[in-house]
């Protein structure tokens, strides 16, 4: 296996709305800032891959005309996920094992803001015996909410603790959208959005764009005095039958981070991608995270939740802290689909 490491990542400034810009405007400065800090421009890329949906452009193939944010001529080695960032990071990632190249750019963005995003993330279900319900991704969260709940592995105490943790980790995090120092308590005093979940339990909607330059080996020694080694990554998918699996626990996530080795070593620094507070819980166990383990110091996805960007976020996360030596080993995850529905975790350290 060769060795592989985040050398840098730069997200835009992640915010409600972003009327101003499009698409391409949006994600620029996030593509060429991570550029930027290595000194590099798209000719010393050898793979570009990025992570988007459709659904939130509402048009077809919308991702190629993000390409103009890269400038693709003369022609480049390209391709696209039509997932979280976190997975395009994987292609690009087993593109360079195969040797044939030693730099990718990875992107990923979304303007959720236009839309009903809770309606258009329905598009994600079973489209025979669920989809034609229109369960909205709040109402199903509180599900699995209300699941964990009765499970007794849970209350909504924890689920407060979180939220107001979370919001007060970002208010030292400058691109975060959602930051703010208030008590528990507070949470719980607010009204239910959908039962069990209060509003604080819910992420912000979110429009954003991030980038992370992955290179190989002595490229990557070359290019920063210390880079994030990929040490492990894994995914993994469940059933899309909500029937089918406990959502009280994260099997593929837990399989995915058995793969990729979480507990191979000390977890100084967690970036979990968890939209809705009971969901960080269920992953914290899942990974086997303990108290000795700094989880979600960015405020994660309830700080900002910018729709197939998140995951990447976590993981750039992660490697600035790595590269800034404030942490030796650190895992990010990132989220797809319903009640965590696909999981991905990567393991990062430095040398």
């Amino acid at each position: 296996m060769r060795d592989i490491a985040v050398i840098s990542f730069a997200q835009t400034p992640m915010r409600r709305r972003v009327e101003e810009l499009n698409e391409v405007e949006m994600l620029m400065p996030a593509v060429h800032g991570a550029l930027r800090q290595v000194d590099m421009t798209i000719d010393d890329i050898g793979f570009t891959c990025s992570g988007s949906t459709d659904y939130l452009a509402g048009m077809a193939f919308s991702f190629v005309s993000t390409l103009d944010a890269v400038g693709p001529w003369p022609p480049i080695q390209e391709s696209h996920v039509e997932m979280d960032g976190a997975w395009a990071l994987y292609e690009a990632w087993v593109k360079l094992q195969l040797g044939e190249i030693d730099t990718a750019l990875v992107y990923a963005y979304a303007k959720s803001s236009p839309g009903d995003l809770p309606m258009v993330l329905t598009r994600q279900l079973d489209p025979i015996t669920m989809g034609p319900l229109w369960p909205d991704s709040i109402s199903l969260a509180a599900l699995q909410a209300r699941a964990l709940l009765d499970s007794g592995r849970a209350s909504e105490a924890e689920f407060a603790e979180v939220a107001a943790r979370s919001r007060r980790a970002a208010m030292t995090n400058p691109n975060a959208q959602l930051a703010w120092d208030r008590p528990a308590a507070d949470v719980l005093a607010e009204d239910y959005l959908v039962a069990p979940l209060r509003r604080s339990d819910c992420p912000p909607i979110t429009d954003g764009a991030a980038a992370i330059v992955l290179a190989a080996g002595d490229v990557a020694r070359s290019k920063v005095e210390r880079p994030a080694w990929i040490r492990g990554i894994d995914h993994r998918i469940e059933p899309i039958h909500l029937g089918l699996r406990d959502l009280t626990v994260s099997e593929s996530t837990r399989i995915a981070a058995e793969r990729a080795g979480v507990a191979d070593g000390p977890v100084d620094v967690a970036e979990i991608h968890a939209p809705f507070s009971p969901q960080e819980l269920i992953l914290a166990q899942a990974m086997g995270l303990g108290a000795e383990t700094n989880i979600n110091p960015s405020g994660g996805a309830l700080a900002a939740n910018p729709m197939m960007t998140a995951g990447l976020v976590r993981i750039g996360e992660v490697a600035n802290r790595i590269a800034a030596g404030e942490a030796n080993r650190g895992v990010a995850h990132a989220t797809s689909g319903p009640c965590l529905q696909q999981n991905l975790v990567c393991v990062l350290e430095g040398e």
